[in-house]
């Protein structure tokens, strides 16, 4: 072929490639400093394919999916959103508003890479796929102020024992022994990681995924409802909203600790503090570690536009790239679906959630397990009962055992 033959060629490929890219609308709720740092790492591959990344965050999972599913429902469709693994896109799939990707899974050979493979059964419905899994986030962890235990003049705890003892040395220094924000699900969350952490995974399978009635009103579920009452009274003096503040009581050193997701690295890593110095983590609670395999996916509406369908597919394939998976979850905190990627960098906490991963000790995540109705029930009721010091941990128990009662 000639030079002249060979540009024309090049200009050709070059025009049609700006021909077919577009925008494509992404919705999310990551707002967060450390949340934002990860999304960018998406929105930068996806536009070096040509491709422009429309950013549409909605700050709280709970509004955001509201204005999704609405969205959604009422014909106007985004290119693609963020949920989390689990069942809260059943309803949309079955009214058929969500693209089935299963031959990108298959060309990409997500069955072979996604590690757990509960990860991709949380996208298939009907043997078919409808979500691109990203990530791994799991909340059973325990996130330690060095500076505050310091002031205290106490040892920074190892486990949830040490971690209550500790409280009233903490607040004799002004400190606040565990941050918490006021919403609903941070408080169902932290509930949820005493049952994971304190008991047998035996009773946190039969409770969410048996939706066993006798064992949530047993003996061994009373023992986590005391320690909710624990966890309320060191939190009493914690009076912020968002998770991420009460992260920021625990990096300033104004609170001991703070029972949350490993998406608090990312604030971490955003405030250059570092794993093992000025912080320490303890998946399950330093008690029973293990971590639950939840974390969040992108759905893909369904669209009469070719090219934004094509640019769909294009951001589906470079979610689970290699590098975008690496440089995605060292920002997020959370650790990659695939299996097979370097994280040599990864700090001291993320390490040790990569040898939990690894040694298989891992739990389902609450969204997995439960309908997304049985989770605003909830919510509900421990919000109010972090609310209400008034309302014992046996009638908090009675409630809870009414709601998995009715659970689907």
């Amino acid at each position: 072929m000639s030079l002249t033959a060979k540009l024309l060629a090049a200009t050709a490929f070059v025009a049609a490639s700006s021909a077919s890219a577009t925008e494509l609308e992404v919705m999310h709720w990551w707002t967060s400093g450390g949340e934002a740092a990860a999304v960018n790492e998406f929105a930068e591959a996806f536009n070096a394919t040509g491709n422009t990344w429309v950013d549409a965050a909605i700050a709280g999972g709970d509004g955001a999916r509201a204005v999704m599913v609405s969205r959604l429902t009422g014909g106007d469709p985004m290119g693609a959103f963020q949920f989390n693994h689990g069942r809260q896109a059943e309803e949309l799939i079955e009214a058929g508003l969500l693209r089935d990707i299963t031959d990108i899974a298959e060309a990409e050979g997500w069955k072979d890479i996604v590690n757990p493979s509960s990860l991709l059964d949380s996208c298939t419905v009907d043997g078919r796929i409808y979500c691109a899994p990203v990530n791994i986030h799991s909340w059973q962890w325990l996130w330690l102020s060095h500076k505050a235990y310091e002031d205290a003049g106490v040892a920074v705890p190892t486990n949830w024992a040490e971690f209550v003892s500790a409280a009233s040395a903490l607040e004799d220094a002004g400190k606040i022994p565990m941050a918490m924000g006021q919403q609903g699900w941070q408080q169902a969350g932290a509930f949820s990681v005493l049952i994971a952490s304190l008991l047998p995974s035996e009773v946190y399978n039969s409770v969410y995924g048996d939706k066993d009635t006798d064992v949530a009103g047993g003996a061994e579920m009373a023992t986590v409802f005391q320690a909710a009452a624990d966890a309320r009274k060191m939190a009493t003096k914690s009076t912020v909203q968002n998770w991420n503040d009460a992260t920021a009581l625990v990096i300033k050193g104004e609170a001991g600790g703070q029972i949350m997701g490993d998406w608090a690295q990312g604030e971490m890593a955003v405030a250059e503090v570092s794993a093992g110095e000025d912080y320490s983590c303890l998946p399950g609670l330093g008690t029973n570690p293990r971590l639950s395999t939840g974390g969040d996916a992108f759905y893909f509406p369904v669209l009469d536009d070719e090219a934004q369908t094509a640019a769909q597919t294009e951001l589906a394939k470079l979610m689970l790239a290699p590098e975008t998976q690496v440089n995605f979850n060292l920002k997020k905190g959370s650790l990659p679906v695939r299996g097979d990627v370097d994280l040599a960098t990864a700090n001291d906490c993320m390490s040790k959630g990569l040898a939990l991963l690894k040694a298989g000790a891992l739990l389902p995540d609450v969204n997995q397990l439960i309908t997304p109705d049985t989770n605003e029930q909830l919510k509900t009721l421990f919000t109010e009962f972090f609310a209400d010091p008034t309302m014992t941990p046996e009638a908090a128990q009675e409630e809870f055992v009414k709601i998995i009662g009715s659970a689907d």
